[in-house]
């Protein structure tokens, strides 16, 4: 019961705060993102060296996923130019050349597990701006849009309760029962339909897609969501581990609560794309 309470208050305070700053301004967001992309890139590096025998700079990546977030976030709202990436570029450029000189034993693994760290955890963060800033070629100007980021956790949230809900109920047969054996088909159904109920509503007061379209980011949010779960847990199941981190009492690490969001952003900025045109 303890347990529970503390989960249940993390999870409280976890969903206002990301709710309550994607909502309240593109700062806010910002700021929000800047945080947890640095924070993410940290504890992926921290558990890199203390469970793999490959060593990286968790400072200085978590620094350049800090630095891509923002960079992004300048670039997508016209408040610079491309040149911005430039910065980040020469620190990926030093953290390929410093393993010339640092003599460790496992360069090979320092390098690829260093570009893991801004490829698998600091991009999504990063495209995140791209999904939240539409440009107006009419009007010549940059607009803010909570809504579309926040429908992505929306739906990885709503896909996570009907799962839950679900699969205990009449969960039988294993999605992926090598990786994540509580996991079902009849669980991961479930949460897309529930996905999907959470379009149709978002459609209703958020026309700015088609209903079907709403509908096609949640299955595409889904899917990708659950393939980001499945990948966590086979990152943790190879580094023997049950959490990734501790900050968020009864819910884990942060790398445990994005899991689904870092394979989600991707696809979801893919869709978006796509369906522009």
């Amino acid at each position: 019961m303890k347990n529970f309470i503390t989960r249940a208050i993390t999870g409280v305070l976890f969903v206002a705060v990301l709710v309550g700053c994607i909502l309240y301004s593109p700062f806010s967001f910002g700021f929000l993102f800047f945080i947890i992309s640095a924070m993410s890139v940290l504890e992926f590096g921290m558990l890199i060296n203390k469970y793999t025998d490959s060593h990286i700079n968790v400072y200085i990546s978590g620094l350049g996923g800090a630095y891509l977030f923002m960079a992004f976030m300048c670039y997508c709202t016209d408040i610079t130019n491309a040149s911005v990436f430039l910065p980040y570029l020469l620190l990926l450029l030093y953290m390929m050349i410093s393993e010339l000189y640092l003599k460790r034993e496992n360069p090979i693994g320092n390098w690829a597990h260093t570009m893991l760290s801004q490829v698998y955890v600091a991009l999504p963060f990063a495209l995140l701006n791209v999904i939240s800033f539409q440009h107006d070629s009419t009007a010549s100007m940059v607009s803010y849009n909570p809504i579309l980021p926040l429908s992505i956790f929306v739906f990885l949230w709503m896909s996570d309760t009907g799962a839950y809900c679900i699969g205990t109920l009449i969960g039988r047969h294993r999605l992926f029962e090598r990786i994540s054996p509580k996991k079902s088909w009849e669980g991961s159904i479930g949460g897309g339909v529930v996905a999907i109920i959470a379009a149709v509503v978002l459609a209703h007061f958020f026309p700015i897609l088609t209903v079907w379209e709403w509908i096609g980011l949640a299955l595409t949010i889904v899917v990708l969501g659950t393939w980001g779960d499945l990948t966590e847990s086979l990152f943790k199941r190879q580094l023997g581990i049950k959490d990734s981190g501790h900050i968020l009492p009864g819910h884990g690490g942060m790398l445990d609560r994005f899991d689904s969001a870092l394979m989600a952003i991707p696809a979801a900025t893919v869709y978006l794309y796509f369906i522009s045109f």
